[in-house]
């Protein structure tokens, strides 16, 4: 994978979190974070 295929992958796994922690917001266990985060890659 080039540099460009790495940098758009990391703006879109960088999306999922932030799709992730936006409407849980702070506080959670680390499992509830992964969870989430699981449900949206997929």
């Amino acid at each position: 994978m080039n540099a460009l295929g790495i940098n758009e992958l990391t703006n879109k796994v960088i999306g999922c979190v932030l799709q992730v922690h936006r409407p849980l917001g702070p506080g959670f266990l680390e499992s509830v974070y992964q969870t989430a985060l699981a449900y949206e890659l997929s």
